[in-house]
């Protein structure tokens, strides 16, 4: 009993992340979409580091993510009486 009460204390704490550990995974994703992107939006004739390359980078981010999420196959689930309806769709 105390072997997996200790094992599950260890696997809620090291499931934790510091404020500092999610901020640098949103750098490490800022990062992957300039390189990702970024030459794209210069060569459409923005320039580095201007807001409307920055806007750029983040709507061909958004459009590619749109694109992959909307291919992947989906369930909805609908559960109810007569006329009144909650479905979810994953």
């Amino acid at each position: 009993m105390r072997t997996t009460l200790a094992l599950t204390l260890a696997l809620l704490l090291g499931g934790c992340t510091t404020q500092a550990d999610r901020a640098a995974q949103q750098q490490r994703e800022v990062d992957e979409m300039i390189a990702v992107y970024g030459p794209a939006c210069e060569r459409l004739g923005n320039t580095r580091d201007s807001e409307q390359w920055r806007s750029c980078i983040l709507t061909m981010d958004t459009k590619h993510a749109i694109e992959r999420y909307r291919t992947s196959p989906t369930t909805t689930t609908c559960f109810g009486h007569r006329g009144f309806f909650n479905c979810s769709t994953f």
